[in-house]
């Protein structure tokens, strides 16, 4: 699918990966709708796009909300072709403590926002995408979700994170062939340690440590690095169905 002229939807899309995937697919000519908190940079990110760009404010973990994003992209644009689901959030939290056993509360919430958020996005795009008109190769849309390397190296303290994040690899292939037969595609990305606002706030000696454990190269991923592989996921129609790590090599320690 050429990127130039369509109809991208990107949760989280105020900073971060869903940020820089914002920009890359604007600088290709795509309309981009960024969907994210109220209180995000959404806003000022989506108006730098001029004509082609929208803020729609919601919370992926509700249909209502979701939905109405959704029907609003479409008000504006006419369609939507492209879904990139980088809303997430990271708790940590060991199964048994020093003050007790792990939140449930807080392992609810994980799942709710990193994977039943992505489906709430997955569902309410592809209906949306299904009215289509397909392209040369029968393609209707693209759905690109955002898992971790977590999902296979999960941490200590990560049973909430690396529960919600193997949840979405293992929705991945299922989700692409029930799709199939409308001509969409599903692929997720499994980004390693990456510089985001949730990495800003640790101090630079911390940083550095957390990118010279990454084998080649030896630093923090940069958030351009995502967007370049989403736009080829994109653009590449025999991509679906894949969950493709993207972490230089990075194999997580227990701690």
């Amino acid at each position: 699918m050429k990127l130039k002229d369509a109809v991208a939807v990107i949760t989280g899309g105020g900073s971060g990966l869903g940020g820089a995937t914002a920009r890359e697919f604007a600088a290709a000519g795509a309309r981009v709708a960024i969907i994210d908190l109220p209180n995000s940079p959404g806003p000022q990110l989506a108006e730098s796009f001029g004509g082609n760009g929208l803020f729609t404010p919601a919370d992926v973990v509700s249909g209502t909300e979701t939905e109405s994003a959704i029907a609003q992209t479409v008000a504006r644009f006419g369609a939507v072709h492209i879904a990139v689901n980088c809303a997430g959030i990271g708790r940590a939290q060991r199964t048994i403590g020093k003050d007790g056993p792990h939140s449930l509360e807080l392992f609810n919430r994980v799942i709710q926002v990193n994977l039943v958020g992505t489906f709430n996005v997955i569902r309410l795009a592809a209906a949306q995408m299904a009215k289509n008109a397909p392209n040369a190769d029968g393609e209707r849309g693209v759905i690109i979700n955002t898992a971790s390397i977590a999902a296979f190296d999960g941490q200590i303290g990560q049973a909430a994170y690396s529960a919600s994040k193997g949840g979405v690899v293992g929705m991945t292939l299922p989700i692409a062939r029930d799709l199939a037969s409308s001509g969409i595609r599903v692929c997720t990305i499994a980004p390693g340690t990456f510089d985001t606002p949730m990495l800003a706030t640790l101090p630079e000696p911390a940083r550095k440590a957390l990118g010279a454990q990454i084998p080649f190269p030896s630093r923090l991923g940069h958030p351009e690095e995502f967007a370049a592989l989403a736009r080829h996921i994109v653009e590449n129609a025999m991509l679906n169905g894949e969950t493709i790590r993207l972490d230089g090599a990075l194999r997580m320690a227990p701690r």
